[in-house]
């Protein structure tokens, strides 16, 4: 199980996310239809100003049961270690054991 504090933080740059996505994707285009640099500059300075945590690529995918943050599967939400002992006990439907 990961640490409850890991989750809260996760959970917090998801709502920053949510808040800063429509104030980080229109400098983001800005950036792309602008030719001189110093106007991109200023652009960029508008990004940089806004929070880090409320960019997306600082979030990271967790398990749905543990909060286990490394080996996720993301059909099903969970760490490789959960979904293996599931499929075992036949608690997720369609999923097959390899065996070769």
């Amino acid at each position: 199980m990961a640490k409850k504090s890991l989750i809260q933080r996760e959970k917090k740059r998801q709502k920053l996310e949510q808040k800063y996505y429509l104030l980080r994707r229109s400098p983001k285009k800005e950036i792309s239809k602008v030719l001189s640099l110093t106007d991109k500059r200023e652009i960029q300075g508008k990004l940089q100003s806004l929070p880090r945590n409320s960019a997306p690529t600082r979030l990271r995918r967790r398990c749905f049961s543990t909060g286990r943050s490394r080996a996720n599967y993301r059909d099903f939400g969970l760490s490789g270690h959960i979904l293996r002992e599931m499929v075992h006990t036949c608690l997720l439907p369609g999923a097959t054991r390899s065996s070769w």
